[in-house]
């Protein structure tokens, strides 16, 4: 009952008219710079945070809460219409969205985005308010071990959904996982696949090869492709609402989305990708219709983006309670709170209650704003279909240039991003699927830091990664995810070749 009264007086706090119009500004802003691609939440928060030095501490940090969001939803925009992320949790939305989009239900993959983002918001948000203290006490018990069976599962379980070959999966995760190696090693300070070029001594960026391997690779792709048989964009096809159908297949996946999203989110080395990536996983092994994975299955839109937006509610129960943020928004936000003299932790809610509670209440109200806002305006962001294919992705292409120029302005950059959106090009040309390569570039560095933390703890003893109960299960669980595939694969493959025996005799 405390938890509920002082929910109240948060509510008291966010709704006053400056509040809210601090949160309006947050969401409009958020989901008008999350449509750009290369330009996510982060840039957008660290864009404005001089801008806030002159704002109370509630009004700044309940526009960045509304920043947040709104760049988490922004983003889904151009994956499910341009196939073009806005930012790296996107990148699964644009796999069957993008599909939807060009059979002509465009509207109904951007409805349920929108209707899934704000109920996994809704739930994320209360289960912020009521389960933050066991959420963090169990996320406390994951040690390096734990974390890099986690990384693992999520390695396995993408290579093994995306794509028609296991074997393609992986070799699509170990290129990823190779370019996750370039760069200064952390823990021993020596530079790696650099060959001396500077720009590579912090890594590639993530933002430069998820825009080039799907917008540059798609571009390149629809202009090879020009006039040889290419699949026709139809911009829309019977209603741009969601029909009964829609409904029934996408409320379930709001809710597991939201369940794998919030405490993945909440882990101190959790984030928005794992999430979305496990819970497109988790819909296509649980599909009544299988045979539409790839091909534009909403379960595939509602799942992954109920997951996003529970993340994003998730990663700020470590920001909050503990200090320690799990994003690189997280960390801009805690600069802001660093800014007002606020040192986030559990003595933050004892000394700023007020704020606190405001601030969570406020989540509330911008997930709302973002639903009023976002849903009028599906008619119109699915007419962007209708644009001529050149002129449509001729803009793909300058926004996709001007996302990387206005991420990190450098010409080395703009060349890595032709030289990756050739690789995207070459990867579609001969079947591999895209996702597992940014993938392995995300978490690969994390999963290396955890598995050496652990090996160095354990004085090299590799043992060490098997010793806990929680970390033997996800070992299995991403064992299973590889196998299970494959032993049902031979065995479609078993029965074709019977049937292709019995109609030969």
């Amino acid at each position: 009952m405390e938890t509920f009264a002082l929910l109240a007086q948060g509510f008291l706090v966010a709704l006053e008219p400056m509040n809210l119009l601090y949160a309006l500004l947050g969401v409009t802003l958020g989901t008008a710079v999350g449509v750009l691609p290369g330009i996510g939440p982060a840039l957008t928060v660290a864009l404005l945070l001089p801008v806030t030095y002159k704002l109370d501490p509630g009004g700044s940090l309940i526009m960045f809460a509304g920043i947040y969001y709104g760049g988490m939803y922004g983003g889904s925009t151009t994956s499910i219409l341009l196939n073009t992320p806005g930012e790296s949790a996107s990148i699964v939305t644009a796999l069957e969205g993008n599909k939807m989009a060009r059979a002509g239900r465009g509207g109904p993959a951007l409805a349920t985005s929108a209707i899934g983002s704000f109920v996994a918001g809704l739930l994320a948000t209360m289960g912020l308010a009521l389960l933050a203290p066991w959420v963090v006490r169990f996320a406390l018990s994951f040690g390096p071990a734990e974390y890099f069976a986690l990384m693992v599962l999520a390695f396995m379980t993408v290579s093994a959904a995306f794509g028609d070959s296991t074997l393609r999966g992986l070799t699509a995760l170990f290129l990823g996982l190779a370019f996750g190696l370039v760069g200064i090693d952390l823990q021993t300070g020596q530079a790696r696949l650099a060959f001396g070029i500077p720009d590579l001594l912090d890594g590639i960026e993530v933002t430069t090869l998820a825009v080039a391997l799907f917008a540059i690779g798609e571009t390149l792709s629809v202009a090879a492709t020009q006039g040889a048989g290419k699949e026709e964009i139809e911009p829309v096809k019977g209603s741009i609402w969601m029909n009964r159908e829609d409904w029934a297949r996408s409320w379930k996946p709001w809710l597991r989305g939201t369940a794998i999203g919030f405490p993945i989110g909440a882990m101190p080395a959790g984030g928005a990708e794992i999430g979305t990536f496990l819970s497109y996983s988790v819909e296509r092994q649980l599909a009544k219709k299988p045979e539409e994975f790839g091909n534009g299955a909403i379960e595939g839109v509602a799942g992954p983006e109920a997951a996003n937006n529970a993340s994003a509610a998730g990663t700020l129960v470590p920001l909050l309670t503990l200090g320690l943020p799990t994003t690189a928004t997280a960390a801009i936000m805690l600069a802001g709170f660093q800014q007002f003299g606020l040192q986030p932790g559990p003595l933050l809610f004892a000394t700023n209650a007020p704020l606190v509670w405001g601030l969570i209440a406020s989540l509330l109200v911008a997930n709302l704003m973002l639903l009023v806002l976002n849903l009028p305006l599906i008619g119109l962001w699915v007419r962007l279909l209708s644009i001529p294919r050149h002129w449509l992705y001729a803009g793909i292409v300058t926004f996709a240039t001007l996302g990387t120029i206005g991420a990190n302005p450098s010409t080395f950059e703009l060349g890595m991003l032709l030289v990756f959106g050739l690789l995207g090009y070459f990867l579609r040309r001969f079947g591999y699927p895209i996702a597992p390569v940014v993938v392995g570039l995300i978490l690969g560095p994390m999963a290396e830091q955890q598995l050496r933390r652990a090996l160095s703890i354990s004085q090299g003893d590799p043992t060490v990664l098997v010793h806990s109960p929680i970390a033997v299960v996800l070992l299995l669980l991403a064992a299973a995810a590889v196998i299970v595939p494959l032993v049902l694969r031979s065995r479609g493959k078993g029965k074709l070749l019977a049937q292709l025996a019995g109609d030969e005799d």
